[in-house]
């Protein structure tokens, strides 16, 4: 039921891949079932809250509609902070968070800058970030948008301890979808991949996870993106575990060779950052053909045509313990180590190293 969701919708990626605290993935089918039906649910959970809004704030059902409440946000009293090149304007739907508002704001310039700090610059000029408190503790979800200008809404749990906030990849994941264009339904699998991806890989590189973790967690998860029987191809294979964890996959194999063929001089970032650089976020529309020419020129390559051209309508073949192998991850239990003497070594290094400005 996910595909037949508008655009905006299917960005609420927290309900698809949400995960728990130590990383680990959570159910996703009574995941995807609370997503399709997340407007009402959130709706009952927030009219549960008691807490007068005022006669200028606007009614709580026009926060739950299945696009950004736009028009609602506007009339609502909102902080404004500075990230980088962009204003970030935080509004707070009524609740009873046990956080501080501060404690909230900080939180969202915090990943905000993580994602500033993978881009070279924060992806759009201005967003919109609408805070949404519903019971339990934790980022529960998260939905972004563009179609009147960069937005994105978040549900916080109103018991959500400081811990679990700097704990927290749903915001980034989010906010990464700010550094994108709009593109065609059938190419969903490179927008949420990017997301899955990069989320982690920006967290690494400021900084805010260790990189042993993501390997393991990357190790452990991106099988669920490799094709199964009857699969035609990234582009007309819809499931969640293409969708997702195959775009994921689709990210480290270019990311990977682009570092090959240039001697780890770039890597998919240098051609994302060129394609935010070009005014490609998600405010534009542009057929994904137009993006990667632009990321296939910054970085001298033809390595993003190359691998879309092979595994958009077919299934390839991708041996990721052939690839763990020669980057040199190795996972045992638990346990993760490196092996610097494999041939990739540089390139799983560079990966996970911020750029120089």
């Amino acid at each position: 039921m996910l595909w037949g969701l508008p655009m905006s919708v299917k960005h609420s990626v927290a309900a698809v891949l949400s995960r728990s605290g130590s990383g680990t993935l959570t159910s996703r089918t009574s995941q995807l079932r609370h997503h399709a039906f997340g407007s009402l649910c959130t709706a009952l959970l927030l009219a549960a809250n008691a807490g007068a809004t005022g006669d200028a704030l606007p009614d709580r059902s026009e926060f739950m509609t299945q696009h950004m409440p736009y028009a609602a946000f506007d009339r609502m009293p909102q902080d404004h902070l500075k990230v980088a090149n962009a204003e970030l304007s935080v509004a707070f739907v009524p609740g009873n968070l046990k956080l501080s508002h501060e404690r909230i704001l900080e939180w969202v310039g915090e990943r905000a800058q993580i994602v500033a700090g993978y881009y070279g610059q924060f992806p759009v000029d201005s967003a919109r970030i609408l805070i949404v408190p519903v019971d339990g503790g934790g980022v529960k979800f998260g939905q972004s948008f563009g179609f009147r200008g960069a937005a994105l809404r978040v549900m916080v749990g109103e018991t959500t301890s400081s811990a679990q906030l700097e704990d927290d990849w749903v915001l980034v994941h989010e906010m990464v979808h700010f550094a994108f264009p709009n593109i065609d339904d059938a190419q969903l699998w490179f927008q949420e991949g990017q997301a899955t991806y990069i989320e982690s890989v920006a967290r690494v590189q400021s900084g805010d996870r260790p990189a042993t973790e993501v390997w393991k967690e990357l190790v452990a998860q991106m099988p669920k993106g490799l094709p199964q029987p009857g699969d035609q191809g990234l582009d007309r294979t819809h499931t969640w575990g293409r969708t997702y964890w195959g775009g994921a996959v689709f990210c480290l194999v270019v990311d990977v060779e682009i570092r090959k063929r240039t001697q780890n001089r770039f890597g998919l970032q240098d051609a994302l950052r060129a394609v935010v650089r070009a005014g490609g976020v998600t405010t534009q529309n542009w057929p994904i053909e137009k993006a990667l020419d632009i990321g296939d020129r910054a970085t001298g390559t033809t390595v993003l045509h190359d691998y879309y051209d092979k595994l958009k309508a077919d299934p390839g073949t991708i041996d990721l313990n052939e690839l763990w192998q020669r980057l040199g991850v190795r996972v045992d239990g638990t346990n993760v180590t490196f092996d610097d003497a494999a041939e990739l070594a540089g390139a799983r290094k560079a990966i996970m190293t911020r750029p120089a400005a």
